[in-house]
């Protein structure tokens, strides 16, 4: 599993800013022109403007699904923060009633970000309700009558909401920390209940096909043997007996695998150099019309040597076989490697991805591109891939290529993740 597991959408910030812009015009308009208490109305809307714009420009600069690293959140989070504060600072101080609203950041903070981010927002919280506390600027009011505000009321609500902050981050924090134990709880108990009915039933399943499928297959190896010495030759029907007769012994070879189940004494089997893997993937992939072609841009002498994921196996073969159905003739695999990372770059002669589908790729139910004459779609399939190669600790970038026509999948680990069983 990456290690950044606790990661903020943004498109939640993104939405919860657009109701922060509203719900400051809305009160600055009636504290302005309704009620009509003195209030530096151009200041105001500068500050709302400045974040109405700093969150369009967000929005527009990553996709929906984009979720930030926690500096990223720690940024963002921030400016609100210090936006509000000069919000207040201006209309009043901590004298405003609305300055509880300063909680808000670090609350959603604590809720969804490492520790050591969301203290660095608390610390910058408690100076800025400090420097409220010292705001010369008047409480809007009504201009007959005077506002004073006394400075032991200052200091008890400058406590109050010190309190509250604190009190409200540390239970977000737990509630959201307990959260995340059970659903981690709740997975591993679902792969242990898996893998025990999978272990109970594997070995009588694997009998009964072996047992019901052998002799099927045998016969029509057989027979595509035969054909192939009367056809082998012929310009019609020679490749589609050769395809035939790979394809018989290929489930020949399946069934193989189910009645063999690997024992705890074959630990040298779990080590797969990263060139195994590839032409692991690859393999089952070389006989469907569309030239597939392996490029290695580093030598095999260095290559990382990693322990099987069959999380890693099933989502790079899924991403194969999506090139694979929408390239017209070439599929590319590109690897290469350094003492960093390790990268594998997928790209076919396709239309590519449409701009739309870019945005919102890899949430479920999501087709990544529309199809010709082809039935179904890889929208959950494309999800459950991308999940699983970002639970190895993969970063996917997904684009169109921009030398030619076609899509582009880059899938990038670092390299300490890869070379795990090396250092086992």
């Amino acid at each position: 599993m990456a290690p950044s597991s606790r990661r903020l959408r943004l498109q939640t910030l993104v939405r919860l800013r657009w109701v922060a812009v509203l719900g400051q015009t809305v009160t600055v308009l009636i504290v302005a022109f309704w009620l009509q208490f003195p209030l530096p109305v151009l200041a105001c809307v500068l500050l709302i403007g400045a974040l109405a714009v700093a969150n369009a420009l967000l929005a527009a600069a990553f996709p929906s699904t984009h979720r930030l690293e926690p500096l990223s959140a720690f940024a963002v989070l921030g400016l609100d923060l210090l936006q509000l504060g000069a919000l207040l600072f201006i209309t009043g101080g901590l004298a405003n009633p609305f300055s509880p609203l300063i909680c808000v950041p670090v609350i959603i903070s604590f809720a969804s970000q490492p520790p050591r981010h969301s203290l660095a927002l608390l610390t910058l919280a408690m100076a800025t309700i400090t420097a409220l506390a010292f705001s010369p600027f008047p409480l809007p009011w009504y201009p007959e009558e005077t506002l004073k505000i006394l400075p032991v009321m200052q200091v008890g609500t400058w406590f109050g909401i010190a309190s509250m902050m604190g009190f409200a981050a540390f239970y977000a924090y737990r509630v959201s920390q307990e959260a995340s134990l059970l659903a981690d709880a709740l997975s591993a108990t679902e792969l242990v209940l898996q893998r025990e009915k999978h272990l109970s039933q594997l070995d009588g399943l694997a009998a009964a096909a072996a047992h019901e499928l052998g002799t099927p297959l045998a016969t029509i190896s057989v027979v595509a043997r035969e054909m192939e010495k009367e056809l082998g030759e012929d310009e019609r029907f020679g490749e589609d007996v050769h395809l035939l007769r790979s394809q018989s012994e290929r489930c020949r070879d399946i069934l193989r695998r189910l009645t063999t189940l690997p024992s705890a004494n074959e630990a040298h089997m779990s080590r797969l150099p990263l060139s195994s893997m590839i032409e692991e993937v690859l393999a089952p992939h070389r006989e469907f019309g569309i030239k597939l072609e392996l490029v290695e841009k580093a030598d095999r002498a260095t290559e990382p040597v990693g322990l099987r994921n069959a999380g890693i196996l099933y989502g790079l073969g899924n991403l194969v076989e999506n090139a694979l159905d929408f390239a017209r003739s070439k599929v590319t695999v590109t690897v290469g490697h350094d003492s960093d990372k390790v990268s594998i770059v997928i790209e076919d002669d396709g239309q590519g991805f449409s701009q739309d589908i870019l945005q919102r790729i890899g949430e479920p139910y999501v087709s990544s591109r529309a199809r010709e004459n082809r039935a179904g779609g890889l929208g959950l399939g494309l999800f459950i891939a991308k999940t699983l190669l970002e639970r190895s600790g993969a970063k996917l970038h997904f684009e169109n290529r921009s030398d030619q026509s076609g899509a582009r999948i880059s899938i990038v680990w670092p390299r300490r993740l890869m070379d795990a069983a090396a250092t086992k």
